[in-house]
């Protein structure tokens, strides 16, 4: 199938969304939940699988929505498809703070490989797979970077890291080793590879995982600073374990408010 070649604009520094211009007769396929707005022209239409119109039939679609499954994203897709006889634009947002990367799918040789939640939206025709690397007992045991998605296509492609992104041109040999977390897509001619980190000890009262993922050289990687699974460790460590709190939760009186200790002190003394 051809690909529709779109326009976009992305908007937005730390909560960013991404515009994108359709004329008539395009498309866009968006994950699930990620659409923000979109003109009055456009129709929009759930699709099995992800909606690349490459599966060849019903069997083909089963397995693509599979493999969707698999990376833990949702069955379905959404196809927005300009139905008027005007351009017509449609938004999608990020779903946390960080940034949106365009990615020309036919200057990266075809194929991105992209951490399992990284994809936003892409122009009709990119299809969405799974990747495997290296064995299954080590990935599973790897975390974040045992399955991730494979966009194949040649056209436009856009994925969402969380905080600042950092893009890596790797030399021929050149390695580098990165928190599983912290990958958010690399091309297809980089090793990616677990590694173990050798020490219990190390991680276990280090502070980070037992695994690294270890790329090397010739390709380009890009990495994230804030992984929403190191985000929502945090706010899950900070939240009111008893279900509730005082206003002052946020601040250094958080423990001595009329909540926390003085209120439990003064309760002391009327008894």
């Amino acid at each position: 199938m051809a690909m529709d070649v779109v326009d976009f604009e992305i908007k937005g520094a730390e909560m960013q969304f991404v515009e994108v211009e359709l004329d008539p007769g395009e498309a866009a396929v968006g994950e699930a939940g990620s659409m923000m707005f979109m003109d009055a022209g456009i129709g929009m239409e759930t699709a099995f699988g992800d909606g690349s119109g490459s599966q060849g039939g019903f069997l083909g679609k089963l397995l693509s929505a599979g493999k969707r499954l698999v990376t833990g994203e949702s069955l379905f897709t959404t196809v927005y498809t300009n139905q008027v006889s005007t351009k017509q634009r449609v938004a999608f947002a990020a779903p946390y703070p960080g940034k949106i990367l365009p990615m020309d799918l036919a200057a990266l040789g075809g194929m991105l490989i992209c951490q399992k939640d990284a994809f936003l939206c892409a122009a009709r025709g990119v299809s969405l797979g799974i990747y495997f690397q290296q064995k299954m007992s080590v990935g599973f045991f790897g975390g974040e970077g045992f399955i991730m998605q494979k966009l194949e296509g040649n056209g436009l492609a856009f994925i969402h890291a969380g905080g600042t992104v950092l893009k890596r041109e790797l030399q021929p040999g050149q390695t580098l080793l990165i928190d599983t977390g912290c990958i958010v897509a690399f091309t297809p001619n980089v090793n990616f590879e677990i590694q173990y980190v050798g020490k219990v000890k190390t991680a276990l009262f280090g502070g980070e995982g037992l695994f690294f993922a270890k790329v090397t050289g010739p390709g380009t990687v890009w990495l994230q600073s804030l992984p929403f699974s190191r985000l929502a460790s945090r706010v899950f460590a900070a939240a009111p374990q008893t279900g509730g709190g005082g206003r002052e939760e946020g601040s250094l009186l958080g423990g001595f408010g009329a909540g926390g200790l003085l209120g439990g002190v003064i309760g002391g003394d009327e008894d």
